[in-house]
C-alpha cells in the first residue's frame, strides 16, 4: 500500500509540477498572448511576470520539502490560482476551463497522498 501511494503521490506531483511550469514559462516567454487572456478573464496584467515567478518558487517548494510550512503554502496559492482560473474562464464562457479543472484534480491528488505518504512514513 505504501508503494502505491508514492507512486500516485509523485505521478500527481510531477503532472501538476510540470503543469505549473509549462504555465510559467507561457507567462515569461509570451506575456503579451498571456496579458490579452488576463485582460478578457477581467485581471490586472502586472501580475503575469510576478505570478510566473510564483509558480516556479511553489513548484520549488513542493517537490524539495525543505519546509513543510513554505510547502502548505504552495498548495494554498496553487489552490487559490486554480479557482481563480476556473472562476474567470467559467464567467466569460470561453470553454478554456478544463485546464484549471485538470490542475485542481492533480493538486487534490497530490496533496491528499502527500500527507498520507507522510504519515505512513511516520508511523
Amino acid at each position: 500500500m505504501k508503494k502505491r501511494n508514492k507512486i500516485i503521490y509523485w505521478i500527481s506531483t510531477g503532472l501538476l509540477s510540470l503543469m505549473m511550469l509549462m504555465s510559467a514559462g507561457m507567462y515569461l516567454f509570451n506575456t503579451a498572448e498571456v496579458s490579452k487572456v488576463f485582460v478578457q478573464l477581467g485581471y490586472n496584467t502586472r501580475i503575469v511576470v510576478p505570478l510566473a515567478f510564483i509558480k516556479i518558487l511553489g513548484v520549488t517548494a513542493i517537490l524539495t520539502s525543505k519546509s513543510k510550512m513554505l510547502k502548505e503554502w504552495a498548495y494554498f496559492g496553487f489552490f487559490v490560482d486554480f479557482l481563480l482560473a476556473l472562476e474567470g474562464h467559467l464567467s466569460v464562457g470561453d470553454g478554456e476551463h478544463g485546464g484549471a479543472l485538470i490542475a485542481l484534480f492533480l493538486l487534490i491528488i497530490s496533496y491528499s497522498y502527500g500527507r498520507l505518504v507522510h504519515r505512513e512514513n511516520n508511523a
